[in-house]
């Protein structure tokens, strides 16, 4: 096991990874610590899922160390997948079956007692009570999202990645999505969030860092992150910086290629 300091279930040191030429990570840098929402915020192609993939042993680095939950991500992968759950930009769900049929499909391939125990715990947790036995097709986005969020959980992994978790939901899809994930968090489970939206950052994560052309720019609580702009001024009326104001700052509104952001 990876010697981490006493809390920290992320570990990340130097990590680097690159595409025929092209440098998606250039020596990342963060810990996330147990029961926290840890946000990974950049834009597109910033880096955040390449972070994610190499995190739950999807993808190798070409440099660098990450551990996650004490197991080194390289050389101890087995132990990493037996402690996360990954839930991609996408819901990882079957449309034919019912909401409880796909916790229940899922419970019995991890080879968990009472399948239909755990699916019945899951959906009224995530308020799906009144649309268990409807097809999947059926349900909304937002709806989805939760029931996809529910099957990572089956086996009560100890850190969860979610990777754009809300990208292409509705306003109150979101919203439903955001409480999904207070959830998790509040019942101790560590969370690494990707997103590129800087509301969802604001408004779930402990802590944030920001991506930017393969590098952790920034890495703080909000009100830390608040604090690297001047405070606020009081005219007719004061505003304090808010996280979008932090992230253009150190960002820019273009990026290299003369694009707006």
């Amino acid at each position: 096991m990876t010697t981490t300091r006493a809390g920290t279930v992320i570990h990340v040191r130097g990590l680097e990874k690159s595409y025929k030429g092209l440098h998606v990570l250039r020596g990342v840098d963060f810990d996330v610590v147990r029961g926290s929402i840890f946000a990974l915020l950049g834009t597109n192609g910033a880096g955040k899922t390449t972070a994610v993939k190499i995190l739950s042993t999807l993808l190798g680095a070409d440099a660098g160390t990450a551990s996650v939950n004490g197991f080194d991500v390289a050389t101890q992968a087995g132990d990493v997948r037996e402690s996360i759950s990954l839930t991609g930009q996408f819901a990882a769900v079957d449309e034919i079956l019912s909401g409880r049929e796909n916790l229940v499909l899922v419970a019995k391939l991890r080879h968990l007692r009472d399948p239909g125990g755990i699916a019945d715990e899951l959906l009224d947790r995530f308020s799906l009570v009144d649309a268990a036995t409807r097809r999947v097709s059926t349900y909304s986005g937002g709806m989805r999202r939760r029931l996809d969020i529910a099957m990572s959980l089956i086996g009560e992994p100890p850190v969860i990645f979610l990777d754009e978790p809300t990208s292409g939901l509705d306003p109150q899809s979101r919203v439903e999505a955001w409480n999904s994930v207070r959830e998790l968090a509040g019942r101790g489970t560590t969370v690494l969030l990707t997103t590129q939206y800087l509301d969802e950052a604001e408004q779930l994560a402990d802590r944030i860092a920001i991506l930017h052309e393969g590098r952790i720019m920034v890495n703080g609580t909000l009100a830390e992150l608040r604090a690297l702009l001047p405070p606020a001024k009081v005219e007719y009326v004061e505003r304090r910086p808010t996280l979008e104001d932090v992230f253009l700052a150190l960002v820019g509104t273009t990026s290299k290629s003369g694009e707006r952001a």
